[in-house]
């Protein structure tokens, strides 16, 4: 289970991001570092028996980094105010669509998918959520996963018009207008506490493995 100083730490970082206030509470940090590598891991072990091409991860291939890159941003406090792990079959970074948990009080959420694939990556999804749309409505219609997502498909990236080569009267254009293909569940900071949660995690993924592999078939 996730410790409650780690929440705790969150909170304070968000009041206190300096770099003075965060060197001051390094020791903090890394107890809640650890606490969440840890968390990382044990998901990776149990929901590795269900989804192979995780179970050879390790908390190192999924977990970002604190600090922020704000070379490019208005915003220049030092750190990022939660913690996340994304679990991809070829590593955080990899192109291809995986589980990410998020940790922020208030905030904390679980899902994954593919978010903002290039063109070429994009056109595929299209493409195979066209040819297999009776697969892909199955896939969104199977009850575990309407129940953990409840709100389907993210809707923030939504093209206005049909993509080029499709109309308005293709029956899946509803999804090819999506940018993304993204789910999401969120959770309560006493969920993310509870001694079930890792098991509520691995559930959670595990009914939407089906929707992940769909799209990472089309990639290949």
């Amino acid at each position: 289970m996730l410790q409650v100083s780690t929440l705790k730490f969150l909170k304070d970082l968000k009041k206190n991001n300096n770099k003075p206030w965060f060197e001051k509470n390094k020791s903090v940090y890394l107890d809640a570092k650890e606490d969440m590598d840890n968390f990382v891991e044990q998901v990776i072990e149990g929901f590795g028996k269900t989804d192979p091409e995780i179970a050879t991860l390790h908390p190192k291939d999924c977990t970002y980094r604190i600090y922020r890159d704000v070379r490019f941003s208005k915003d220049k406090t030092p750190y990022k105010t939660h913690m996340g792990a994304y679990l991809n079959k070829g590593g955080k970074k990899a192109p291809t669509g995986g589980y990410y948990f998020h940790l922020e009080p208030g905030r904390n959420m679980a899902g994954g998918g593919l978010w903002m694939p290039q063109a070429p990556e994009l056109n595929k999804v299209r493409q195979e959520i066209d040819y297999s749309f009776s697969e892909w409505s199955k896939i969104l219609g199977e009850k575990n996963f309407k129940k953990n997502f409840a709100g389907g498909l993210g809707q923030e990236d939504l093209l206005t018009r049909p993509p080029k080569g499709y109309d308005d009267e293709n029956p899946a254009i509803e999804y090819l207008k999506l940018k993304s293909f993204i789910v999401t569940r969120s959770f309560t900071d006493a969920e993310v506490q509870s001694k079930t949660f890792i098991k509520e995690i691995i559930k959670t993924f595990t009914s939407m493995k089906a929707f992940v592999y769909f799209l990472n078939r089309s990639l290949e």
